[in-house]
């Protein structure tokens, strides 16, 4: 293992992916702690000790952004932006014709897609960066009521301040945009995904050491143990897949054979990844959200309906809240998978190039077959989703470690994910050159 990696770094070209790809990361985490403008430093950093961190969309977005968020930093947005269009723009391609016409259209189509992506992250940062400040600006961004700091986190509010701020944190969601397509061009994996690892990962001593210190070394060993089984079951899973054999016919072309090949198609058991976690996150923040902008006033008694939405659907430590969460997942992942694998196009380009699963007959049957075997297999896909995305609100529920619990959730599937496909571009690029991969 040592002299494999010995050789990533005696290869100059993979030496000089490597250290630019760590540059970024290091300005993408500096710029993670400089504030933005007229934000009181001293005041952030008082409430985020009080508060630790807060629950629903919110934290969510906190844990994207590596804790930038809430420190109302130049990158207080995070990737969070990018995100949302990416999933919307793929969403788009089942409601508008154009969108699916440009997907199938290559690299070109690709191009273009990308482009739409790009400014419709820069339109989410300006929204959500409104949002920020004007919630910032009314003191409800720890949710604290009773601690004076906390009402009091921007130094100046003037209409001309808050648009300076706003202007600030869209221009870090660009440049942030900028660093991740740099190094998926110039460094090492996929940018965005290296960055959404790094603000995860930045999290995971603190959040251990904050277990350690409330919790007890007991509790802290136990959390250890337990995230060590989710990270090799985690692995498991995603490396799991179902190869549907495929067989290509031989045909001449002039004097020239084709076909003749076997190969599979692989169907990975989470054909999802982490988007369903996501979508079920922001589903269920919406109704404390709504019961938010419906508290009674001061004296006054609160709604029933509001006060069974407080009571239910603010906390995860709930029965209700975890079972509709899973549910949610599970809906989420079935949606999200029949939009970006469509057995019918599938057998289509098996049909056209002579292809044909053994046993099935060619076209119609096909793709019966697929969706028969997608929909079975997405079942325990679905629910390990959904286990995964539970851990943390088991662990309020036991130890009431929530806002601490690492192992878990979006955070685990992404570290997991991209740390995989990360030591793949690694291996290959070393077989490239000496013949010998990173892995054996």
């Amino acid at each position: 293992m040592f002299s494999a990696i010995a050789r990533v770094f005696r290869t100059p070209d993979l030496r000089r992916k490597i250290a630019f790809t760590l540059a970024i990361i290091a300005i993408y985490r500096l710029g993670a702690h400089i504030p933005a403008p007229f934000v009181d430093f001293p005041n952030i950093q008082e409430c985020l000790q009080i508060t630790g961190t807060t629950e629903g969309l919110l934290s969510l977005v906190n844990l994207f952004s590596g804790g930038a968020l809430l420190q109302l930093s130049i990158f207080a947005l995070g990737v969070m932006p990018y995100i949302t269009a990416t999933i919307i723009v793929q969403l788009l391609r089942v409601v508008i014709p154009h969108f699916e016409t440009l997907y199938k259209e290559g690299q070109s189509g690709q191009a273009k897609l990308t482009q739409y992506t790009r400014y419709l992250t820069i339109a989410l940062a300006l929204l959500q960066s409104t949002t920020l400040v004007t919630v910032a600006r009314s003191g409800q961004l720890f949710g604290v009521t009773d601690v004076a700091a906390c009402q009091q986190v921007l130094t100046n509010d003037v209409w001309w301040a808050q648009l300076l701020m706003i202007i600030t944190m869209t221009a870090g969601t660009g440049l942030i945009m900028w660093f991740a397509e740099l190094v998926t061009e110039r460094g090492i994996g996929n940018g965005m995904s290296l960055l959404i690892f790094t603000s995860i990962a930045a999290a995971f001593p603190a959040s251990m050491w904050a277990i350690a210190t409330s919790q007890g070394f007991e509790v802290f060993l136990l959390v250890l143990a337990v995230g060590i089984v989710v990270v090799a079951l985690v692995v498991f899973v995603e490396q799991s897949q179902r190869r549907i054999p495929v067989q290509y016919a031989k045909r001449m072309v002039g004097r020239r054979t084709y076909g003749g090949t076997n190969t599979y198609i692989p169907i990975k058991v989470n054909m999802a990844g982490v988007v369903p976690v996501i979508f079920a996150s922001s589903l269920l923040y919406i109704p404390a959200l709504i019961a938010q902008f419906n508290q009674p006033q001061a004296g006054e008694e609160a709604a029933p309906w509001v006060a069974w939405i407080a009571q239910y659907f603010t906390t995860g430590d709930s029965p209700i809240y975890m079972a509709t969460y899973f549910l949610l997942i599970v809906g989420f992942t079935y949606f999200y998978v029949a939009i970006t694998f469509n057995p019918v196009d599938v057998a289509d380009n098996m049909k056209k190039y002579g292809g044909f699963i053994p046993g099935i007959r060619a076209g119609r049957p096909t793709a019966e077959y697929l969706d028969y075997v997608l929909t079975r297999i997405t079942l325990p896909g679905s629910i390990y989703l959904g286990l995964i995305a539970l851990l943390p609100l088991i662990a309020l529920a036991t130890v009431g470690a929530n806002q601490n619990f690492p192992f878990g959730g979006a955070s685990i599937l992404i570290i997991v994910g991209v740390g995989l496909e990360t030591v793949k571009q690694i291996d290959a690029q070393l077989q490239q050159r000496h013949y010998e991969g990173l892995l054996r």
